[in-house]
């Protein structure tokens, strides 16, 4: 009241007419009186409070972990672990907003949860961290190997893999993949597919999002792709395949010693990028794919891993695996068996050999 008074005073003196200052001063006592209540009222969609003493201790807990998650997005520019520090902050919110209206006893079954995935958060992030580190010392110890591109998350560098042997010319347009014949101790299948997901992207205006693109394993010789990267990651896809099978870049990363063997075969980061280029400016064919969320993470695991959600409204937790992931591949299968059957997948032109040794 003493500084609306303040600033009637003001007002008058600044030749404000006098009317209009008498009403303000008229309000002044309402707006006094509701105007804190209204605040709190706006205050509850944005803040949660909590007093007793043991929900404090916990939430201090959960508040220094996700400090950590906050600090480890900050000193390194990767989407997992920007993810993780979200996701750490709505498991705090959610924290809150049960400690605010319920007693820890009743709710400690569901906090403990929470507890336990902030501090599998931490541990994910703590461990990709790490790999971030040494993964930038082994680039930077064979950098005169050729160009290296980061190792997927969740692996570890190895010692260099023996050179493979060579596979034939890989198929144009118009004509039938054929399966290689066996050299050396692994047979070659060029008939194969490369499954992978990237940033989403928009073909036009209006239409669906795709996130996943399938492209014949050939066109990883085209020349607009990083080489020889494209080259030597099409030997190893190929290698010991059957015809016909659809192979997602994690099942590779997972078939490279978890991705240890990376560094030396190819910066697929680079080349998967090249791929999604030449698709969008059409200069190969493509099955481009908008998967659902759980879908797209199966297609990004390993053939063994698994992917948990959680499910706030019903408090549960979900788990998909191997099962899942199968029924995944089986349905890109049979879409893409569907356009096959009318057309075989052109890889792009002028291609180049399929083996050469880096």
């Amino acid at each position: 009241m003493a500084a609306i008074s303040l600033l009637a005073l003001y007002a008058l003196n600044r030749a404000v007419p006098a009317d209009l200052v008498l009403t303000a001063m008229l309000l002044a006592p309402l707006l006094a009186e509701y105007l804190p209540d209204w605040l709190d009222t706006r205050a509850v969609e944005h803040v949660r409070w909590v007093e007793d003493d043991a929900a404090c201790q916990y939430l201090q807990r959960l508040a220094g972990l996700h400090t950590y998650l906050v600090e480890a997005a900050a000193s390194c520019d990767r989407y997992e672990l920007r993810r993780s520090a979200e996701i750490g902050h709505q498991l705090l919110w959610d924290a809150a907003d049960l400690l605010q209206s319920e007693n820890t006893r009743r709710v400690s079954a569901r906090l403990i949860d929470q507890e336990r995935l902030m501090v599998q958060l931490v541990d994910q992030v703590a461990q990709a961290l790490d790999r971030t580190r040494a993964t930038s010392s082994v680039q930077a110890s064979h950098r005169s190997g050729g160009p290296l591109g980061p190792l997927p998350p969740g692996f570890e560098p190895a010692a260099h893999p023996t050179p493979q042997p060579a596979a034939e010319p890989s198929p144009r347009k118009g004509h039938q993949p054929m399966t290689q014949a066996p050299s050396g101790d692994s047979a070659r299948t060029t008939d194969v597919y490369l499954l992978f997901a990237h940033e989403p992207y928009y073909p036009a205006e209006g239409t669906q999002e795709i996130n996943t693109t399938l492209v014949a394993a050939a066109s990883l010789l085209h020349p607009q792709v990083q080489q020889p990267d494209g080259i030597q990651i099409h030997n190893r896809l190929t290698q010991g395949r059957e015809p016909g099978e659809i192979i997602p870049l994690a099942t590779l990363t997972h078939e490279l010693g978890g991705g240890a063997e990376w560094p030396y075969v190819g910066d697929w980061e680079k080349v998967t990028t090249d791929l999604v280029r030449l698709v969008r400016t059409g200069r190969c064919d493509a099955l481009s794919l908008g998967l659902p969320e759980i879908a797209r993470a199966l297609i990004c695991t390993g053939p063994n891993s698994h992917v948990r959600t959680l499910e706030t409204a019903a408090d549960q937790s979900l788990t998909y695996g191997p099962k899942e992931r199968a029924a995944v591949l089986a349905e890109v299968d049979r879409f893409l068996a569907s356009l096959v059957a009318e057309q075989d997948f052109w890889p792009g032109e002028g291609l180049l050999p399929p083996f050469q040794q880096a």
